[in-house]
């Protein structure tokens, strides 16, 4: 097929939103955070709202699912926050910690969105650490965060 064939053919099914969509439409508040459209099934033509809903409802059911988006928003981190809240709740430390070391690692990205006030410089105060230390500086920083899912306690 001829190139301006192939790209006609993009653009029909994008308007039909027969494509997967890996990012926000340009010129979005987060249009830098991208997905791995194998681990996220958004149509082209979905509006915004409805797009950060649903990734954030997959973080929820599969928390693993957030380190494959780049710069996640700040919705999606604070999904995150709620789940590493639950697991320490529910004394699964070594869980909370994993779902940690996945915050830790979409902030290696200078253009994610802060979710919250410190965040950023908590996590970049630990940058020469290991990781096992990052991840608990990161649970203690949380835990001291004043969290809309209430208090996370941890454990010494």
């Amino acid at each position: 097929m001829s190139i301006p064939l192939l790209h006609w053919l993009s653009k029909l099914s994008d308007m039909l939103g027969l494509s997967s969509a890996e990012s926000f439409p340009a010129g979005h508040a987060y249009a830098r955070t991208r997905w791995n459209k194998a681990y996220f099934d958004i149509a082209s033509d979905m509006k915004p709202d409805e797009i950060e809903r649903r990734i954030c409802g997959a973080i929820s059911n599969t928390p693993q699912v957030f380190g494959h988006i780049v710069n996640p928003t700040p919705a999606m981190q604070r999904v995150l926050f709620g789940l590493i809240e639950q697991r320490l709740r529910l004394q699964h430390e070594r869980e909370a910690g994993q779902l940690a070391a996945l915050l830790l690692r979409a902030y290696d990205s200078p253009d994610i969105h802060e979710a919250a006030p410190g965040l950023r410089a908590a996590i970049a105060a630990t940058e020469d650490m290991e990781l096992p230390t990052r991840v608990r500086a990161l649970l203690a920083f949380l835990a001291d965060m004043q969290s809309p899912f209430g208090v996370i306690e941890m454990r010494g």
